[in-house]
């Protein structure tokens, strides 16, 4: 199997080099290379086509927001997962609408950031339900905006459920004990869903189902 690439960016250097010195310790990840800065993130992205871009939401010149938007939009496969201070910065909810798949406390347990990262390559977003919640919200003001009947004729009747149900905040589980269904198989569900929707996690799916109208409203707290 091959390692996950990562490239680090954080304008503190000894930050840096001692997560960089962490992840090198485990072989399933790659660190490829370190950026101080949003500009130099994004040169680097490009350079090095990493898969997941651990960064600094906070920093000189152009912030993690800003080289967030740039990255997703110019490489669509880069995955990018925030390092912040607080929980609650206001940056944090613009990344993760920029296209951050989650983010992580600076003060995060190295297991803690494996999984993590793990699970990002998998598809989770690693964000928690409360952040997840204020997108959705957000999102639900604007759903049925058009467009969703092409996309809801490519889903299933069950797709259609679990999809409902993952932006009413239910677990995998939940959604198992609730469908009557095995647990692999809600996975393998999300992850059709994931794939007909052409989005990345449950956040974006929920997100996007959200705009496109393709689910009624109800009380997203996903």
């Amino acid at each position: 199997m091959k390692p996950i690439r990562v490239l680090l960016v954080d304008d503190h250097c000894i930050f840096r080099q001692g997560l960089a010195a962490l992840l090198r310790k485990e072989k399933e990840f790659e660190v490829v290379g370190e950026a101080q800065d949003g500009i130099e993130a994004v040169a680097r992205a490009k350079e090095l086509k990493p898969d997941i871009v651990l960064m600094d939401i906070s920093m000189p010149r152009s912030d993690g927001v800003e080289a967030t938007r740039r990255i997703r939009q110019t490489l669509p496969a880069v995955k990018v997962v925030m390092l912040t201070i607080l929980e609650q910065d206001k940056k944090l909810f613009e990344a993760i609408k920029a296209g951050a798949h989650g983010y992580l406390l600076k003060n995060v347990k190295p297991d803690a950031l494996f999984h993590t990262l793990r699970g990002v390559m998998s598809g989770e977003a690693a964000i928690t339900r409360a952040t997840a919640s204020k997108i959705l919200r957000e999102f639900a003001g604007q759903s049925g905006s058009g467009g969703g009947e092409v996309y809801r004729e490519e889903l299933s009747a069950r797709e259609l459920s679990v999809l409902q149900l993952i932006t009413e905040g239910k677990t995998n589980k939940e959604i198992g004990r609730i469908l009557n269904i095995a647990e692999n198989t809600v996975k393998n569900h999300l992850q059709h869903i994931r794939d007909k929707l052409q989005v990345e996690n449950r956040v974006q799916a929920a997100t996007f189902a959200l705009e496109q109208g393709l689910i009624q409203k109800k009380d997203h707290a996903i």
